[in-house]
C-alpha cells in the first residue's frame, strides 16, 4: 500500500506547477517535524537557525506599550 502511495505523490509532484512545490516541501516538512516532536514528545529549537528564538527575552527589560496611547493619540493617561 505504502509503495502505491509513493508512486502516486509521485506522479502528482510531476504535474504540479513549479510555482507551488515550494509550499509543498514546506507542508511535507512540517509533518515530518509533527512526527518527530511525537516520537520525541518536545521540539528541537535552536535559535541559531531561528531569528525569532534568538529574540526571545529581548525586550524583557521594557515595556513597549508604555505610553502608547499618548504617542498614537498624543493623549496623557
Amino acid at each position: 500500500m505504502a509503495k502505491k502511495i509513493k508512486q502516486r505523490l509521485h506522479t502528482t509532484i510531476e504535474e504540479i506547477p513549479e510555482s507551488k512545490l515550494g509550499e509543498i516541501l514546506d507542508f511535507m516538512e512540517f509533518l515530518l517535524e509533527k512526527e518527530r516532536y511525537k516520537k520525541k514528545g518536545k521540539l528541537d529549537l535552536e535559535p541559531g537557525k531561528d531569528p525569532i528564538l534568538e529574540f526571545i527575552g529581548g525586550v524583557s527589560h521594557g515595556s513597549l506599550a508604555r505610553d502608547i496611547d499618548s504617542e498614537l493619540y498624543g493623549e496623557k493617561a
